[in-house]
């Protein structure tokens, strides 16, 4: 089975794609969703998990909604806290942390 890629840049091309390709873990195929747009079906990905990984996604997506209150409760979950750096930076750094 193909993978949606091993690289940051081949998973932004899979972007352009129907339907994730491979096996993709909650994480990164919640943060594939946002990547195309669709951040109710990113959130419904994470939103029932508990793990610290899950946790992190979730703070970013809420953080991205302008929601800080309940992002920085997911932040604190992932044992992290709310990057000051751009919603795009923090996207490439979980979807990074997580290939």
């Amino acid at each position: 089975m193909e993978e949606t890629g091993k690289t940051l840049t081949e998973f932004n091309a899979s972007l352009n794609l129907e339907q994730p390709i491979g096996e993709l873990s909650a994480q990164l195929k919640s943060l594939w969703y946002d990547g195309k747009g669709d951040w109710r079906k990113a959130h419904e990905l994470v939103d029932q998990l508990n793990d610290p990984a899950s946790a992190w996604v979730h703070a970013y997506l809420h953080r991205k909604e302008g929601d800080i209150g309940n992002a920085d409760y997911w932040y604190r979950r992932a044992g992290k806290i709310r990057p000051d750096q751009s919603l795009k930076a923090e996207w490439e750094q979980l979807v990074l942390q997580f290939l």
